[in-house]
């Protein structure tokens, strides 16, 4: 409850890096609502009462930049093929469906869950992801299973690029 003071309604507020709008605020709690699409597109339908969920509230224009830009629009869901120990860090890899795969690249960025992460590695399948071990211990990546469904948001700028060279006229 640390991370919700000063938390407004009708604020913003990422979960499991779906971005929704509060609704309603108590002492120790908020609640969210959301629309068919959200539950299409995310695992919300695999959460239960209990579940842990990664929170990120909305940056604001004076705030630090950490990490990738993420908007909060869940592009996808991921299904958690395997996960190993590399080191002090953790591999996960995650099968994607194609329309997803096709905007990643080596060394580019992917949010799962809302943690936004470097690729180590694709193919048409799927990639995998190196996690330091905070990152494990601190977001809910550290609970995670095989099998299990996790959110993916890939970079907006791919799509951005797509759509403009898809759209694009050349006049003679």
């Amino acid at each position: 409850t640390e991370c919700l003071g000063g938390l407004s309604l009708g604020e913003s507020i990422a979960v499991n890096g779906a971005c929704l709008t509060v609704s309603d605020i108590g002492e120790d709690y908020f609640s969210v609502q959301t629309m068919p699409e959200t539950i299409r597109r995310t695992n919300f339908p695999s959460l239960q009462i209990g579940s842990q969920v990664n929170l990120d509230r909305a940056l604001t224009y004076n705030g630090r930049i950490g990490g990738h830009i993420t908007q909060g629009h869940v592009d996808t869901i991921g299904t958690v093929e395997s996960i190993y120990p590399d080191g002090q860090a953790t591999i996960l890899v995650v099968n994607a469906p194609y329309e997803v795969m096709r905007y990643l690249v080596y060394k580019g960025y992917i949010a799962i869950n809302d943690i936004s992460l470097t690729i180590v590695s694709c193919d048409e399948f799927g990639f995998s992801v190196s996690v330091v071990e905070y990152t494990m211990k601190n977001t809910n990546l550290g609970n995670i299973k095989v099998d299990d469904a996790v959110n993916l948001e890939i970079d907006i700028l791919a799509k951005y690029v797509e759509q403009l060279l898809s759209s694009r006229e050349f006049k003679s």
